[in-house]
């Protein structure tokens, strides 16, 4: 017979922080806004600037963040830059957050492990 720490799955180290890394870079509100806009569609950084509220630069400086991350993928279109989300499980993802927050809002605002921060 095996024991139940046998039947228990090794926690795979290098995959939680491969995990913990992709939520880090979820972590910052100007790139989830940036993710937000991209659901509907691929947008230009002029586009995306209005969308968010986000200056040019930081926009710019966050889009290649999210590039360089895989999460977004840019295409040229003439002058211009379109950025889409790099894969459409990103949009199934951030409605499942907003799901999960409508059921959970009041523990996330009041916990004080993690403050929340402003956008930057």
């Amino acid at each position: 017979m095996s024991s139940d720490a046998e039947l228990i799955e090794r926690v795979d180290v290098p995959t939680l922080a491969l995990r913990a890394k992709l939520f880090r870079g979820l972590a910052d509100a100007s790139r989830l806004s940036i993710l937000d806009a991209l659901r509907a569609g691929p947008l230009s950084v002029g586009e995306i600037v209005a969308t968010t509220g986000l200056s040019q630069s930081n926009a710019s400086n966050h889009l290649r963040c999210l590039s360089e991350c895989g999460l977004v993928v840019g295409e040229q279109r003439g002058r211009f830059v379109h950025y889409r989300l790099s894969d459409p499980r990103l949009d199934d993802l951030l409605v499942l957050v907003g799901e999960l927050l409508r059921e959970t809002a009041c523990g996330v605002k009041a916990c004080e492990n993690y403050r929340m921060s402003q956008q930057s």
